[in-house]
């Protein structure tokens, strides 16, 4: 069968180290047949300029996520597109798992899980999005892929760092709202897809690690500077949607549940007294601007397609290496693995050390991913805090858990 072929949109904005190692990790992708776009300013247009011509470049200085999505949809010329944010780092696995679905012509949109940075936690998995703006947790019995309708009001939710999309049913939306800045975007997007009875794939071995960089609006800890365009997208939100519900109401409930969040910020001395009045007021503002903010009747996008431009020429197909070593080994290790690495090859390395401390993840510029954690300790979330393992037991165990997301040798569809 012939690979669907596929366009990644990555948008950038003043992070170029993070796009670097973004970019270096999808190339460990093997699907066959996909393009990059990046849609960036003019400090991560220069950035690029390692990376030649195997990615497309597209300017979009206006802090807009729905529009710079939009150029890079217009700029697309796969069947599929899918997105990752510039401060995610997809599994080699991640391309061709989240696409498989679209092999039935019936499957409009298709959504993976997203770890944490550093850790293996999650910071979402499946969910239903709702007329209001929330979400709810789905419940998922396997890690199969699940196919879900949407219906009026209810959409299946996907994230903007790991979706994606049939090119024709998003021109044919008129893509992404460029109403929403920053924030409900890609739910926007799914209550239109649910309104449609489109159907989406729910894909739970499609996983990025995605890394809540700094930016403007929040600290590289996740403390908030600004909160006016989390108020400013939710009241444009209810506009699009919210007809038939109590908007004050729901802005009251969100108002109420950002000032809790603060409250925790400021019990573990994260921000001071003053910056809870000033980010509460920044909400307000973002509300009253919102309610106010001209809302563009969304037409279909009808740029042509440009040629397709695949990212390898030739694919690497190396089989997956993972290494294990204790931490007095693990320099010498790592020199083999970026070896290794450079080679084509897709390598773990794993550092033990004798004690139960948690697992974390880190993704090397050389093209290494490094898990380094106890012995004894927990990996994933729900592990026991500790449990007796030999070394050669341990390292067996994390290579038969991560083959699913990280072997490349995955069947395409």
């Amino acid at each position: 069968m012939t690979p669907i072929r596929v366009s990644v949109v990555i948008v950038s904005r003043g992070r170029p180290g993070a796009l670097r190692l973004c970019l270096t990790a999808l190339a460990q992708s093997r699907h066959p047949a996909f393009e990059v776009i990046v849609v960036t300013d003019a400090e991560g247009e220069a950035a690029l300029a390692s990376w030649g011509d195997r990615i497309r470049v597209r300017r979009c200085d206006e802090a807009n996520i729905g529009r710079a999505r939009n150029i890079g949809i217009e700029a697309a010329a796969g069947a599929i597109v899918a997105f990752l944010d510039d401060d995610a780092l997809p599994e080699p696995g991640w391309l061709a798992t989240l696409t498989a679905p679209f092999a039935d012509e019936d499957v409009a949109a298709a959504g993976g899980y997203v770890r944490g940075p550093g850790h293996l936690g999650w910071q979402w998995r499946a969910r239903a999005a709702f007329a209001d703006g929330s979400s709810r947790d789905l419940v998922m019995e396997s890690d199969a892929p699940i196919v879900l309708r949407g219906r009026l009001g209810r959409g299946i939710k996907t994230e903007g760092t790991n979706m994606a999309v049939r090119r024709s049913v998003l021109t044919a939306l008129g893509g992404f709202d460029p109403a929403y800045r920053f924030y409900l975007d890609e739910t926007d997007l799914n209550l239109r897809l649910a309104a449609l009875g489109a159907r989406t794939a729910i894909v739970p071995l499609a996983q990025v690690h995605h890394g809540y960089l700094a930016s403007p609006r929040r600290r590289a800890d996740r403390v908030p500077r600004d909160l006016g365009d989390i108020g400013a997208s939710l009241a444009v939100f209810l506009r699009r949607h919210g007809a038939r519900l109590d908007g004050n109401a729901r802005i009251d409930a969100e108002r109420a549940a950002q000032r809790r969040r603060l409250l925790h910020h400021l019990h573990w001395g994260r921000i001071a007294p003053g910056d809870l009045g000033r980010l509460m007021a920044g909400f307000d503002a973002g509300v009253s601007e919102g309610r106010l903010r001209p809302l563009e009747r969304l037409v279909p996008l009808d740029e042509p397609p440009p040629p397709f431009a695949a990212f390898h020429d030739n694919m690497p197909d190396r089989p997956a290496i993972w290494l294990a070593a204790w931490p007095q080994a693990a320099r010498a290790r790592m020199a083999e693995a970026a070896e290794l690495a450079g080679q084509g090859h897709v390598v773990t390395l794993l550092v033990l050390w004798p004690d139960a401390r948690r697992h974390r993840l880190r993704f090397d510029p050389r093209g290494v991913w490094v898990q380094s954690g106890g012995l004894y300790g927990p990996s994933l979330p729900n592990d026991p805090k500790f449990r007796y393992w030999r070394f050669d037991e341990r390292a067996a165990f994390e290579e038969t858990r991560q083959a699913a997301m990280r072997d490349p040798c995955l069947p395409v569809g």
